[in-house]
């Protein structure tokens, strides 16, 4: 019911190939390709070799995951990310929304990024593709009712969100926020962080399956190794499984 895969900014030090060929050593079935390092969307030839290696690999990409922040960039700057999800072979992009948490916003300001929002869901109905907000420190939707709010007022298939605990909040606060958006969850991000700690997944099955329960199923991937390193990848895909095979 889980479909389990990595993001790729896990390892920015790190080629497509030797990601694409650890995430496939460690079984995992797919890969959320980064922007910023590894899948510029300015290199088209680029976007294809990762496209093409993954599919020699038996790896999907299940997502694009952009630094398009609304409020920030225009409008037309979205297309260049879509064009480059689509060589990629996904029609899931991850975004941000705003420049500051949600307490810090003027009901003017949030009004203004709501407008962009609904017109950025117009573009993707007609592109054919999913947009997708982080529940992100510092966004607009690092609150789940003002999440909850934004996504009633879009009200679009084409507009979703992600899922992920936040580490400075409690296990009760992100099953809230879970709970509270779980039916338009598009992709789950996983860790096991405390604050500025970052320990094993392992370590924390039962609450994983908590939070994965809320949802019942879909995409989770792992984001970060507690250790940074590229050779811990199979032991945390290891236990990523065995936190989803109760379901």
């Amino acid at each position: 019911m889980f479909r389990t895969g990595l993001v790729s900014v896990s390892f920015r030090d790190k080629t497509p190939p030797e990601i694409i060929k650890a995430a496939a050593g460690a079984g995992l079935s797919c890969i959320e390709w980064g922007s910023d390092v590894h899948a510029p969307f300015s290199d088209t030839k680029k976007l294809a070799e990762i496209k093409k290696e993954c599919s020699e690999n038996g790896i999907a990409c299940c997502s694009y995951g952009t630094y398009y922040r609304i409020g920030q960039n225009t409008d037309s700057e979205l297309m260049p990310y879509i064009e480059a999800a689509k060589i990629l072979g996904t029609d899931v992009l991850r975004l941000w929304c705003g420049t500051k948490g949600a307490a810090e916003y003027t009901d003017r300001e949030k009004k203004e990024l709501t407008e962009q929002c609904i017109r950025l869901s117009e573009t993707a109905e007609k592109e054919s593709v999913k947009l997708c907000l982080e529940c992100h420190n510092n966004t607009l939707t690092d609150t789940a009712d003002e999440t909850v709010k934004l996504m009633k007022t879009v009200n679009s298939p084409y507009f979703k969100m992600y899922w992920q605990p936040n580490q400075y909040k409690t296990e009760k606060e992100n099953l809230d926020y879970a709970k509270k958006i779980s039916g338009i969850t598009e992709i789950i991000h996983a860790f096991n962080w405390e604050g500025d700690s970052k320990y094993p997944l392992g370590s924390a099955k039962e609450i994983w399956r908590e939070y994965l329960g809320v949802f019942g199923g879909g995409t989770v991937l792992l984001e970060f190794m507690p250790d940074g390193k590229i050779e811990s990848l199979a032991g945390e895909a290891a236990a990523l499984k065995k936190i989803t095979e109760v379901f």
